[in-house]
């Protein structure tokens, strides 16, 4: 299947590659090899270019012979460079969820978001105050892995950011959990066979849940699919979540938070239905999703710095996730 949508991406691909120079990583070559590092939890990108050396299964993979040279780091991170330059993540995540459409395992009519913390590829010895000069830190002595210490320092996003990734921010998953520097990661998951539909990667903010899962609904309404239902979790549950849903002419089917100030804003109107019952258990697969992204996939913290690239990242360990599900659900006979 991933064969299928690299031949129908080979126009992009064209425009990657370099018409003079010395011959580089085919394209082709290096989404394979995003897919294959996500497949066989494989920790780098470093780590993968060695296993190229013995790993038969790698190089058949990505038609390579047996003694051709693996790939240099270096290079394969810089020809990576050029996904991002052609949004190819993008477009190959769209194409793996298109082919499960054209099989007939997505429902276009019931869905579920919600939002996980990724942790950056940052320590927490990087927040450090805006403006702050690197002559004017406390140290001592040890210039490449100095002691911090940070009791009776109040810190916050606000006057604080990380000098090794300053896109990620400091959250905390829930009451009682440690800090740490992170991205939200929020996927919108079609509830008929659990797959993904769209993943986005944002700054972890208060709202990101909420800003990611208008966004992931524009876009599939600019793919003319009008979702019927969506389900998530009580983070959901907020007066304007609720109305904006109900303008599109999407029934809510969040989870009612009654604990919190100002009540509910889900009634009798949704929760006297059958479905939202069906909604509310069947949301419990995104978590699933979540569980194989951080745990096979690779995906519990990021293996690159910036929103952008921790992105791309994310883009492909979903492809893998869906590539998974589908291969499983066709061979059991389900879809065409």
């Amino acid at each position: 299947m991933a064969e299928e949508e690299l031949q129908r991406l080979s126009c992009i691909f064209d425009q990657m590659y370099s018409s003079v120079g010395r011959p580089s990583i085919p394209p082709e070559q290096v989404l394979k090899s995003l897919l294959l590092i996500a497949l066989y939890s494989v920790r780098s990108e470093q780590q993968f270019c060695e296993q190229l050396d013995y790993n038969l299964l790698f190089r058949w993979f990505l038609d390579m012979n047996m003694v051709e040279e693996s790939f240099d780091p270096t290079v394969f991170t810089k020809n990576r460079e050029r996904l991002l330059n052609h949004e190819v993540g993008r477009f190959f995540f769209d194409a793996i969820v298109r082919k499960a459409r054209e099989a007939r395992l997505i429902s276009d009519d019931h869905f579920t978001v919600d939002g996980t913390l990724i942790e950056a590829w940052a320590s927490l010895k990087s927040f450090r105050p805006k403006g702050e000069e690197k002559s004017g830190r406390p140290t001592d002595g040890d210039s490449g892995n100095p002691m911090v210490d940070f009791h009776g320092e109040k810190r916050s996003n606000k006057t604080h950011e990380s000098t090794t990734d300053p896109e990620s921010r400091l959250m905390r998953k829930g009451r009682g959990k440690e800090a740490k520097l992170c991205y939200g990661a929020y996927v919108l998951m079609e509830n008929r066979n659990g797959l993904l539909v769209d993943f986005q990667v944002a700054k972890a903010t208060g709202t990101a849940e909420e800003e990611a899962a208008v966004a992931m609904l524009k876009r599939q309404a600019s793919k003319k699919i009008r979702p019927k239902t969506l389900g998530g979790d009580k983070g959901y549950d907020t007066h304007d979540f609720v109305a904006m849903l109900r303008r599109r002419r999407i029934i809510p089917h969040i989870a009612a938070n009654t604990d919190r100030r100002g009540g509910s804003a889900i009634d009798g109107r949704t929760t006297r239905h059958g479905g939202y019952g069906i909604s509310q258990r069947i949301r419990k697969k995104v978590e699933e999703i979540f569980e194989w992204m951080k745990t096979i996939g690779g995906f519990r913290r990021t293996r690159a710095k910036g929103e952008i690239r921790t992105q791309l990242t994310g883009w492909f360990v979903g492809a893998a996730y869906n590539l998974l599900r589908m291969a499983k659900l066709l061979s059991s006979g389900i879809g065409v």
